[in-house]
């Protein structure tokens, strides 16, 4: 393994050892959340600064990492430091652990360290591409923004819901939200469907088509949906219950009666 990985794994477990800190004090996991999204982007972004491969899919890819790592590490920041209680899911685990949250909670952190790694590691596979597909290449920038837009859209239409007095209680159903009731999931998967386009051509790019998988099963099984859907019967009850029969879970479609 190249010397700059080790050396990104290292800091980056110290990065989020630092945000597990500002968890303890705050009260807030949320912070694990605002850190992966940031770290994972200037990683892949460091990666691919220090590459000697072609050129287009180094900037291509550089440009979708940034704008989607600000965005959402942005996003994700406001939410944290703007509501004055934490994401229901870390709350459910800090109330069932007990004594047990600070250690067990440090680890989840190492855990998240460790994806924003693995998941920057097809950037350094990019940095290193000597052969592409410019077809592929505009075909997965063009994905990536649309992503990007797709996402950035569900979040403002699901905030802009929340803001009003009369949305206590209720699912937003509204924009996206009608037609799948995670759409920013959605798009967040499609997303990553971006760089093995890109990479079309690089000597590992196969391998690269894991990582819309390893997107998705995380979304599906573990640390998406499946919390989400379980907050959002517990404060909403038969209204979510009735948003569930009828309404896509994942992939937007036509809702049904």
């Amino acid at each position: 393994m190249p010397d700059i990985l080790c050396f990104t794994l290292v800091l980056l477990l110290l990065v989020f050892t630092v945000a597990w800190a500002v968890q303890k004090t705050s009260g807030n996991a949320g912070y694990v959340d605002v850190a992966w999204s940031f770290c994972t982007g200037l990683t892949g972004l460091a990666y691919l600064a220090v590459g000697y491969g072609e050129a287009l899919p180094r900037l291509v890819a550089a440009l979708l990492l940034a704008l989607w790592s600000a965005r959402l590490g942005g996003h994700i920041l406001r939410r944290v430091t703007g509501e004055s209680r934490e994401d229901g899911r870390y709350a459910a685990m800090r109330e069932k652990l007990g004594g047990a949250t600070q250690p067990v909670f440090l680890l989840v952190f190492w855990l998240q360290a460790g994806l924003a790694w693995a998941f920057s590691l097809p950037f350094w596979e990019i940095a290193h591409q000597m052969q592409f597909d410019g077809w592929a290449v505009a075909a997965g920038g063009l994905l990536g923004l649309l992503a990007i837009i797709g996402e950035a859209s569900a979040d403002r239409q699901l905030a802009r819901f929340k803001a009003r007095p009369d949305s206590a209680g209720k699912t937003c159903r509204e924009g996206l939200w009608r037609y799948s009731r995670h759409p920013n999931y959605f798009f967040e998967w499609l997303h990553w469907f971006s760089y093995p386009l890109i990479a079309l051509g690089a000597s590992l790019d196969l391998w690269l088509w894991l990582l819309p998988l390893a997107m998705f099963l995380f979304l599906w099984f573990v640390t998406g949906i499946p919390h989400t859907e379980k907050q959002a019967l517990k404060s909403r009850g038969d209204d979510y219950r009735d948003y569930q029969r009828t309404t896509s879970a994942f992939i937007p479609w036509r809702p049904g009666s």
